[in-house]
């Protein structure tokens, strides 16, 4: 899957290579100034550095440091004016704290600290890094609120606050940024609702798993159209019906909604998902037929419905269940008459009631874009 944050990767190791024959780079330069004050700053708040990584940490050359990258800051080719464009700190098992000084290194595009042992939060000073594009603090100890300063980054493209210890909503215009191309907020503590601007998302990648959202997934997703590629809603509170306009998605390869509470019948405009690849609706209180909606899907290769209250099932479907089938799918714990490893009657006659989803009948024309 094409990503625009991977060439923001490429060009950044391609600016590391001409940078480090370069850095012995006089440090009357300004910026490297301060980016001398934020980074001894930061060793400071580490606390605990078991693979010494920070010993390069010393003197006033910063683009000789373990783990940080200079090169050019915008509008500039001059050798003498190289900045701190990067830090990448990943799996160095660093503990402390991101401080306030960190928003010196004005023209930085990429911070990568994924697993360590960060604590707090992300400093509100954050707000002046108008270029960075990529920020991951995957895999650490940062906890509280959502660290909504990063709404206030207008060249973020890539986003992941996955595996922390985070909590309570996510701010309703998380959205709003339209440079976002991912977004991986799973394995929180995070509570409340999907987002409602979900859908003026250009994102390819959103992955909410893993956390505590509840209430339905927003008819607006439908909105993103051929971006999306990827969504991950797994394992949440989330109910309601899947909107008929998960058909808009008409390059989506992954959608899991699996262990949640979803309920009422398969939208017919999941048959428009020609490109999905895996479709995991395991585990909900989803009802109704198994049809051709997703038995025929053209690229499927793994089909989980497993786990719900699906009482019938088309030829196709029958077929799909068949051993000996190169397609990875799951249709047991449901109520489908004649198949193995099927609820008993008594678990099927506990179907939830009450959920009537608003279906766009198969004779009528799909609009599929």
């Amino acid at each position: 899957m094409e990503k625009n944050w991977l060439v923001i990767v490429a060009l950044l190791f391609q600016i590391i290579q001409t940078t480090q024959a370069q850095n012995g780079t006089s440090s009357s330069n300004s910026k490297l100034k301060d980016a001398y004050t934020a980074l001894q700053s930061w060793k400071s708040a580490i606390t605990d550095d078991p693979l010494g990584i920070l010993r390069t940490w010393v003197g006033n050359n910063v683009c000789s440091y373990n783990g940080v990258f200079c090169g050019n800051p915008q509008n500039s080719t001059l050798p003498s004016d190289l900045v701190v464009v990067g830090i990448d700190l990943n799996f160095g098992n660093l503990q402390g704290t991101l401080v306030k000084q960190l928003s010196l290194l004005s023209d930085i595009t990429l911070i990568h600290l994924n697993s360590n042992r960060f604590t707090g939060n992300v400093p509100n000073t954050f707000q002046s890094l108008q270029y960075l594009a990529e920020l991951d603090l995957s895999n650490n100890l940062f906890s509280g609120s959502f660290p909504s300063v990063v709404l206030s980054l207008p060249s973020l493209v890539y986003l992941d606050l996955r595996f922390n210890e985070f909590s309570g909503p996510v701010p309703d215009n998380l959205f709003s940024n339209k440079q976002l191309d991912a977004v991986f907020l799973n394995d929180n503590q995070f509570v409340g609702r999907i987002p409602s601007s979900l859908g003026n998302s250009k994102a390819s990648v959103i992955t909410f798993a893993n956390n505590n959202f509840s209430g339905d997934i927003p008819a607006s997703i439908g909105n993103m159209g051929s971006s999306l590629k990827e969504v991950l809603f797994l394992n949440n509170q989330l109910n309601g019906c899947i909107p008929e306009g998960i058909g808009r998605l008409t390059e989506m390869k992954v959608f899991d909604i699996s262990v949640n509470s979803f309920t009422g019948q398969l939208p017919n405009s999941l048959s428009c998902l020609k490109q999905i690849e895996v479709l995991n609706l395991g585990h909900n209180k989803l009802s109704g037929v198994l049809s051709d909606t997703v038995c025929s899907l053209r690229s499927i290769v793994n089909l989980t419905v497993s786990g719900n209250f699906f009482s019938g099932i088309s030829p196709s479907c029958k077929n799909l269940s068949l051993s000996g089938n190169t397609i990875g799918c799951d249709f047991s714990a449901n109520c489908l008459p004649g198949l193995n490893q099927q609820k008993s009657q008594p678990e099927c006659s506990l179907l939830p009631s009450g959920m009537n989803c608003i279906q766009i009948p198969l004779i009528t024309l799909l609009n599929c874009g």
